[in-house]
């Protein structure tokens, strides 16, 4: 990667990375919460609707939290799913994502809450790195991007953002992947950290290790810059 090019992404991070992002990103649902089971739950949940159109996301996601509640755990711990996500209900509830896919997200956050203080700590009886731990808890492929459940690490893991949580103390930013969506892969393309636009965990991974050489230690640092900069460019196309 060339010198120029390492030096606008730097730029761009800084100027995206801010917490101006907050309020326009799913990201500002877990920061409406304190306890760090209710920051892991809401985060979560959030991260696996954000597809799509992000005004419906942010909209369903809110719509999401005024269900749970004050607390996000006390809605797991004491059931109060099992009313509004029956566990046959095949209706949508957010796009392709039924009531009873929902059902069975927060089943498993039932069990994990039973058998360990947070989600950071039930997921480490799974096995491998901290998105292949997530995928085994979720029960999802670990061999697809995974671009919602990279999201959702990128807020638990990484420290000294401005817009992450960073509650997660295992796992470090060094390992993280950096979240596929479109804005990504097509500004990586442009800038040729990548040769196409394919939406792969090793295209992922050539980001991520691309981003590494610019932001040593916290390559996903970079997604701020290549989200950033795809968004101002569709902004003025």
């Amino acid at each position: 990667m060339s010198l120029g090019l390492k030096e606008m992404l730097a730029e761009a991070a800084e100027k995206y990375e801010t917490a101006d992002f907050i309020p326009s990103d799913p990201v500002q649902f877990p920061h409406r919460y304190n306890r760090k089971q209710d920051v892991e739950i809401a985060g979560l949940t959030t991260a696996l609707m954000s597809f799509g159109n992000r005004k419906q996301i942010i909209q369903k996601a809110d719509a999401l939290c005024v269900m749970m509640g004050a607390s996000p755990w006390e809605y797991v711990m004491n059931r109060k799913f099992e009313k509004d996500f029956p566990r046959e209900d095949a209706s949508s509830f957010y796009r392709m994502m039924s009531r009873s896919v929902f059902r069975d997200i927060f089943e498993k956050l039932y069990a994990a809450y039973n058998n360990a203080d947070s989600l950071e700590d039930y997921i480490m009886r799974f096995q491998g790195n901290a998105m292949e731990k997530m995928c085994g808890f979720l029960g999802v492929s670990s061999k697809s991007p995974q671009k919602k459940i990279n999201m959702f690490l990128r807020w638990m893991v990484r420290k000294g953002s401005p817009v992450d949580l960073g509650l997660w103390e295992i796992f470090n930013s060094r390992e993280l992947i950096i979240p596929l969506d479109t804005h990504v892969v097509h500004v990586a393309k442009t800038l040729g950290i990548i040769l196409n636009e394919t939406y792969s965990l090793s295209s992922a991974k050539r980001i991520t290790d691309a981003l590494s050489e610019v932001f040593p230690g916290d390559p996903v640092k970079g997604d701020f810059a290549l989200f950033g900069l795809g968004v101002n460019a569709a902004s003025k196309a």
